[in-house]
């Protein structure tokens, strides 16, 4: 079994953009690549999960959603960083269409660790929301709440994070620092 980071997108990685659509806005949270790096030296792999509603909302074409993975990845290959595309779920369902893969639903996270044979006690969370938060407890992960895109001021559930970060990096040296075994 491996151990995993499962990360939010927008406002966890990459600068918050309401219905991000254009590949060209897209920018990494400072930090975010030296997280990165941190985190797969230490043997954990990267997986990102993201609610996209703006794909059912009209605001956001899968075209562009795939432009904007693209770019990222040209950008994480170009740091060193490779995260394959079967390394990146998303939701495409508004919260409304009560379907398993929006966070904090767990689909996309229940996909994830069959297919990579991940262990859910070795793994963690980071998000900027809650639903993140309530994703990761409800998966058995350990969770971190990053104050950068929402912050969690979003307080749609009451989930409390096993731990609060600045920003990803802050999250990451917390990981590396405390190991995957402690409990948080």
């Amino acid at each position: 079994m491996s151990k995993a980071v499962f990360i939010d997108r927008d406002g966890t990685l990459n600068e918050e953009v309401n219905y991000l659509n254009d590949p060209d806005k897209f920018a990494l949270i400072k930090g975010s690549l030296e997280a990165l790096k941190l985190l797969t030296k230490d043997g954990y792999r990267i997986i990102l999960v993201t609610n996209q509603a703006g794909l059912s909302k009209g605001k956001i074409t899968l075209k562009q959603l795939d432009a904007i993975h693209s770019r990222m990845q040209r950008i994480l290959l170009r740091n060193g960083i490779a995260l394959a595309s079967e390394e990146i779920f998303f939701c495409p369902h508004k919260s409304e269409d009560n379907c398993e893969c929006r966070k904090p639903n767990l689909k996309n996270f229940m996909d994830a660790k069959e297919r990579f044979k991940i262990d859910a006690s070795k793994s963690y969370v980071i998000g900027d929301k809650t639903s993140d938060i309530e994703a990761g407890k409800r998966g058995g992960y350990k969770t971190i709440l990053v104050k950068t895109g929402y912050g969690g001021s979003d307080a749609k559930f009451t989930a409390i994070p096993s731990h609060v970060a600045k920003d990803l990096l802050d999250a990451a040296k917390f990981i590396i620092g405390r190991g995957a075994s402690t409990n948080v």
